[in-house]
């Protein structure tokens, strides 16, 4: 029996999947229903409708809702529950955008419902809204003033897919979902960069899903790209094919990243808009790029270049993500023809190490400007505030640190600590490549701490080849050594920048107290007019700037009921561990001033061979955190029990302490597991969560733990964001200048993120968010812990794992593990090589 001409013309379930998001876009846009069947008898049948068939469908909380790419993901259980009688809600983001109706059950209605129309009018797939075969368009969907300010509300802060480059990320708001922003430079001047930029941020820093289109560059270009950016490895040398054993390490890290690159032949706008859809969670679409010049090999180029813009910028509307696309020339004609929302355009300066740029949107023109400092020779921009060595004056320059031998053993070392020549030990390369770094950057501190190891390889030179690169490093060298016999190394040249006396007993901006908060009365003031960083006031802009309408006070009748009494400082996570084979003593030390204290002694077993105690201090953990971290800007409100953890949420869970069997690494929830309640249980914030789901899904763990209570909100990770990047970028600034400024600026940093939960009553903080404070705490110790882990999963050995920022590991000297990043910025690391048995030079006094 043949079936009807109904069922015949309808869409099957795999297609539909297949053509979701477009199917989506229908009924969002032109409010056209679309009947979908399932079943070999096409039992299961569904509307895929417009959200006018059910206005309850706009309340997310009132009915199942599904993002569109788990939608996609899970179609088929989507089609049976629907067709079972319960609609199922499409989200783009958090906003409901199509419903999934049962279709019989509408059609056997004898009313005047629409829906019923739709499953009646003619076939087709896609059938008019309002069911009047004579009607041969839908009326366009109108939405209410109310709807749009209720999405505006819910959607959250904007913007946070970012290039990384702090000066551009606030010209520009960030790269906004929905819209299509082209960067437009001439050839030569490094468009294709920001590209990069933005693609390493998302990718490798944020984790998000990026999808590469290379209409210019091919895969292996871009892999080198990202190598040299990565690891400050010569460009020009990595496109020979050489790279150093630290490159390899890298690259075999970033197997992983969830980057995707289509380089393929004849790729047009079409190609990518009908590939996006398919790749899950997407966050950044990148265009690497559209060509001036008509090029007969490349679609993406010439006179097709408005079509292709178009199709992008549809693209970014319809899938609600950024599209960042780069075009190749700055001529306004063209300029004009393309569908660009945002337009970044590069201008070289006079000054050959700056770079200017102008930030335009369609309907404002110009918004704003910033200053990148291009470094080509590592395909990446910098931020204009850091100048290299050898750049001196000029507006925002900075001054040259090191004296002229030390700027010569750098410049002599070069072609060894680059790649380029081969026959140094690997010791001396990592001594030579950090005293480079130190110069480049400005860092008085990482320079002084080189000395001894500098001066130790200077007096016991390696045995160097008889070529021109070898005599002069030789001869650098011996320079190197007779100053430092005669005490002039490790000073600045510059007479701006002293280091700081007693530098190393500086309390850093993220220690903490073992009792109290470490307040005192006073500390809750806004800081004065001309304060170095005014960190208080800077912090509460932030808050007071969110669309989430933060709550910053709990009131005090509300502080001794809910979920405030069950948040402690135990929260944190901290590891505060030592290998189980390793010995650990406090022993006396006077300091320099007279002062006794207790530090730490590690004493290393023979069976760990030969090595050095690697000290890892990582730059402004809790800072650093604040880039992303998740919480609940509104109240808790009490959420129990949990079949699985909602990452749409965020707060306070009571969880089972899971089994952790490595004795190589600590436990992920640190010191929390010495202090369960009497079922053996942990309340933990939401980064705690979310790395044990991470372990989860990577096969570190069995299974996510149990949540037997919990406190929760909507979550959100940009509440802090403006804090982290004024922060960033004061540090920047201030490292260079250290003395009373840079120790200024570290204190006021750190009363400000302590008022977040101040601990006296008679403390007026602008804030009392406990929940906010523990959640930063634990972001800062689940960074710790996760980048030590991939140390260890890549065979380095950890001695002990101290607080948010102290690492201790067993490895040759100079040799610090690639995972970490040497520098000054936060999350970057200093590196200390002591011998086993030595006292620790850091510790709690």
């Amino acid at each position: 029996m043949s079936q009807s001409a109904h069922e015949e013309a309808a869409m099957n379930a795999t297609e539909a999947r297949n053509a979701l998001y477009t199917l989506v876009k229908r009924a969002e846009e032109d409010a056209r229903t679309t009947l979908i069947y399932k079943g070999q008898k096409r039992q299961e049948r569904v509307l895929l409708a417009p959200l006018d068939r059910l206005p309850a469908a706009r309340k997310t909380e009132a009915l199942p809702s599904h993002v569109l790419s788990a939608a996609q993901k899970d179609f088929g259980d989507l089609i049976t529950r629907a067709a079972q009688g319960q609609p199922q809600v499409l989200l783009r983001n958090t906003t409901p955008v199509a419903v999934l109706l049962p279709a019989d059950v509408v059609a056997g209605t004898h009313s005047a419902d629409p829906a019923a129309a739709a499953a009646a009018a003619p076939a087709g797939g896609a059938v008019n809204s309002q069911g009047h075969p004579e009607r041969k368009s839908a009326p366009r969907r109108l939405t209410t003033l109310g709807d749009a300010i209720g999405a505006a509300l819910t959607s959250g802060p904007v913007g946070s897919t970012t290039f990384g480059l702090p000066g551009l990320d606030a010209a520009t708001g960030g790269l906004q979902s929905g819209r299509l922003t082209l960067v437009a430079a001439a050839p030569n001047v490094g468009g294709s960069l920001l590209g990069l930029a933005a693609a390493r941020q998302t990718a490798l820093v944020d984790n998000h899903k990026v999808l590469y289109a290379a209409s210019g560059p091919n895969q292996a270009d871009i892999m080198r790209r990202i190598i040299s950016a990565e690891t400050s490895g010569d460009y020009p040398r990595l496109k020979q094919g050489r790279l150093t054993e630290q490159e390899q390490q890298v690259a075999r890290k970033l197997v992983q990243a969830p980057l995707l690159i289509d380089d393929g032949s004849d790729l047009t706008a079409e190609a990518i808009a009908e590939t996006a859809p398919y790749v899950e969670d997407l966050a950044l679409v990148v265009v690497d790029r559209l060509q001036a010049a008509r090029n007969a090999r490349l679609p993406l180029s010439g006179d097709r270049l408005p079509d292709a813009s178009q199709v992008l910028a549809s693209l970014a509307r319809t899938l609600h993500v950024p599209v960042l696309a780069i075009v190749d020339s700055t001529d306004p004609t063209l300029l004009g023809l393309l569908d660009a929302d945002v337009l970044v355009t590069l201008t070289p300066t006079e000054d050959p190490a700056k770079v200017q740029v102008t930030v335009a949107e369609r309907d404002f023109g110009t918004i704003g400007s910033a200053y990148l400092r291009p470094d080509l020779l590592h395909a990446r921009f910098l931020d204009a505030g850091a100048t290299p060595v050898g750049r001196a004056g000029g507006e925002g320059s900075a001054q040259i640190l090191g004296n002229a031998v030390e700027q010569e053993l750098a410049a002599a070392a070069l072609p060894y600590t680059s790649g380029a020549q081969q026959g140094l030990p690997a010791s001396v390369t990592h001594v030579l490549a950090a005293l480079r770094t130190a110069l480049t950057n400005g860092d008085p501190e990482a320079l002084a701490e080189l000395g001894p190891c500098l001066a130790e390889t200077a007096a016991a030179p390696p045995q160097l080849p008889d070529t021109a690169e070898g005599r002069r490093l030789a001869a650098a060298l011996q320079a190197y050594g007779t100053a430092a016999s005669a005490g002039t190394t490790g000073q600045p040249a510059a007479a701006g920048i002293q280091p700081t006396a007693d530098r190393g007993q500086i309390p850093d901006a993220d220690e903490e107290e073992e009792d109290g908060d470490g307040l005192v009365p006073g500390d809750e003031e806004d800081e004065p007019e001309g304060a170095v960083f005014p960190a208080l006031r800077i912090l509460k802009d932030a808050v007071a700037r969110s669309k989430m309408h933060p709550i910053p006070v709990i009131r005090t009748e509300e502080r001794d009921s809910g979920p405030w009494p069950l948040i402690s400082e135990d929260m944190d996570g901290e590891p505060r561990w030592v290998h189980p084979s390793v010995t650990l003593a406090r022993v006396p030390h006077i300091k320099a001033n007279g002062k006794r204290v207790r530090r730490e002694q590690l004493d290393v077993p023979d069976s760990f061979g030969e090595g050095v105690l690697c000290l890892i201090d990582r730059n402004g953990s809790y800072p650093s955190a604040c880039s992303a971290v998740p919480l609940a800007p509104n109240k808790l409100l009490h959420t129990g029990p949990l079949d699985a953890f909602d990452k749409t949420q965020a707060g306070i869970y009571l969880i089972d302490i899971p089994q952790w069997s490595r004795t190589d690494m600590p436990h992920p929830l640190g010191r929390m597991i010495e202090r369960p309640d009497d079922q053996g249980r942990v309340w933990v914030t939401t980064p705690h969560i979310k790395q044990l789901e991470k372990l989860v899904r990577e096969g570190h763990l069995a299974a996510a733990p149990a949540i037997h209570d919990s406190w929760t909100g909507k979550a959100n990770e940009s509440l802090f964001k403006p804090f982290y990047e004024a922060t960033r970028k004061a540090r920047t600034e201030l490292v260079q200048v250290g003395g009373d400024p840079y120790k200024a600026y570290k204190t006021r940093l750190s009363i400000a993120l302590r008022l977040l939960w101040p601990k006296r009553a008679e403390q007026r903080s602008p804030f009392w968010r406990p929940d906010w404070r523990m959640s930063m705490v634990a972001e800062a110790s689940v960074r710790h812990w996760s980048v030590a882990f991939r140390a260890v999963q890549d065979g380095h050995k950890l001695i002990a794992l101290r607080n948010v920022d102290a690492a201790v590991f067993w490895t040759p000297r100079g040799t610090p593990p690639p995972t970490y990043r040497i520098g000054t910025g936060f999350g970057e690391v200093k590196a200390k090589f002591i011998q086993p048995g030595e006292i620790i030079p850091e510790g709690d006094d």
